[in-house]
């Protein structure tokens, strides 16, 4: 019976991630692959591999530009995020500010594209639109609800009689934050930050309304490839792949991180 079991865990695992895997092999070796291979019917599995697609684009569409740009936002989006969300999501919590959970959880219901009208007017009159500073706020506007939600979870983890030991001993509102709340919710700080990091290397909708020729990220890039004789798809596959091999390298790396911050932050008590 516990063998059964077994094969049946694996058999539903394979089938739950077979998808994933065949689309990202799909996309990846696209890139090895002529046009004509690309495109024929029956698809083709077992081919010569070829590296035009990606010479071509890191050599004629100036993708390291692209790369970053996307590297410059979502590092700022990131940082700023986690500067002003991680005390703010500490102060809902301690203070218990049900309503602002309330309103950060409505805040990220609302579809991003009612956003952009908002925003293009209001950074155009600034002179924000094609600007770091613009992107980088618009991505804050909607990472840092994910950061302040996440890290409260977190936050509610912490054993309150800690701080209260702690100021007992005389210590400061800062330095109980700073030395005994935030090194317990480290995993938190981790795991929104790489949700964040990962949200805005992949952001395309506002990028396609806010940026400009000096502040194009990679998602932009892909349109280099779409023109109205053709769809490159060995180019577009190529991009696609160089796009996504830095947030899987990532993930990879530190992948133990989300996995355990998740689950400490869904557990109460």
């Amino acid at each position: 019976m516990k063998g059964l079991k077994s094969a049946l865990f694996y058999v539903g695992l394979i089938i739950i991630i077979f998808p994933t895997i065949f689309v990202f092999y799909w996309m990846a070796s696209g890139g090895f692959k002529t046009h004509l291979q690309i495109i024929s019917h029956p698809p083709v599995f077992f081919f010569i591999p070829t590296l035009l697609n990606y010479l071509e684009v890191l050599t004629q569409h100036n993708f390291f530009f692209f790369m970053w740009n996307s590297f410059v936002v979502a590092s700022l989006s990131t940082l700023i995020g986690l500067i002003v969300g991680i005390p703010a999501s500490y102060s809902i919590c301690r203070f218990r500010m049900r309503t602002s959970i309330f309103l950060l959880t409505v805040s990220r219901m609302v579809p991003f594209v009612s956003y952009l009208m908002p925003w293009f007017i209001t950074f155009r009159m600034w002179g924000l639109i094609d600007t770091y500073t613009g992107l980088t706020a618009a991505h804050l506007i909607v990472n840092m609800p994910i950061i302040i939600l996440l890290m409260a979870t977190f936050f509610e983890d912490v054993p309150y009689e800690l701080e209260e030991a702690a100021e007992i001993d005389g210590a400061s509102k800062w330095n109980i934050f700073r030395y005994v709340a935030l090194p317990l919710a480290r995993n938190g700080v981790i795991t929104s930050a790489i949700l964040s990091f990962i949200f805005s290397w992949n952001q395309f909708l506002f990028s396609l309304i806010l940026a400009g020729p000096r502040t194009q990220p990679v998602p932009i890039a892909v349109f280099n490839f779409l023109t109205y004789e053709q769809i490159a798809w060995g180019g577009l596959l190529a991009a696609a792949t160089i796009i996504t091999l830095p947030v899987l390298v990532l993930t990879i790396f530190i992948h133990r991180y989300i996995v355990r911050g998740l689950t400490l932050g869904a557990l109460k008590g």
